[in-house]
């Protein structure tokens, strides 16, 4: 499947990670995953280095992934996380409507730390859009905060039972818009963007029909 590059250098690579397709292979060993369809790729071309993800989206989460070419990249960047040096911004559609405008959620997650601020972009009828930034990256971060203040993401069905919320939508509407960072490398800044995916712009575009 085409896969958009939107960065690449001799160290690293940012791709937009389509819905439904797993960043690396789960304990089912499915074959199909983004670091897999990406590296049988560069195997057809010879080349001379594998790509390794820096850190996951979730299966149904769309967006920004950098993945490092070898090993060592890896490391580099990973550490890079490990000093929360990464700036990501989400948008996400949440149930119900927000009564802040901007607001933090600090709760933890398996009894570590984890903080994600967050902006309101604009409210609907049953659910609200929001920019979501994640200072901590602990697993399932967004969704299981925007649970925790009672505004779970549409479309989730893991956390919660999608009969209790009467908005239905394929797949969890959470996309990686955007990526900001210190190369480990050449020191530059690098920041790269990443616009809703068709399936969240349609979704958006109904509601607005629909009034919602």
């Amino acid at each position: 499947m085409n896969i958009p590059v939107v960065y690449e250098d001799q160290w690293l690579l940012i791709a937009e990670k389509p819905a439904g397709l797993l960043t690396i292979p789960s304990p089912r060993k499915e074959k199909r995953t983004l670091v897999n369809l990406l590296n049988s790729e560069l195997s057809s071309k010879n080349a001379a280095y594998r790509l390794h993800p820096c850190h996951r989206l979730d299966r149904d989460t769309s967006g920004l992934i950098i993945l490092a070419k070898g090993k060592t990249a890896q490391k580099r960047m990973m550490e890079v996380f490990r000093k929360r040096q990464v700036k990501k911004k989400y948008l996400a559609f949440v149930h119900g409507s927000l009564g802040r405008d901007s607001g933090s959620i600090d709760v933890r997650i398996e009894g570590k730390t984890a903080l994600t601020e967050f902006k309101v972009i604009q409210r609907f009828g049953d659910f609200t859009v929001v920019e979501a930034y994640p200072l901590t990256g602990r697993k399932n971060q967004i969704r299981l905060h925007f649970k925790s203040i009672g505004h779970p993401l549409v479309g989730e069905d893991r956390f919660i039972f999608r009969r209790d919320y009467k908005l239905r939508a394929k797949r969890i509407c959470l996309h990686a818009t955007s990526l900001e960072f210190r190369h480990p490398y050449s020191a530059k800044y690098i920041k790269v963007n990443s616009p809703p995916p068709d399936d969240l712009k349609n979704f958006l575009c109904k509601a607005k029909t629909e009034g919602k």
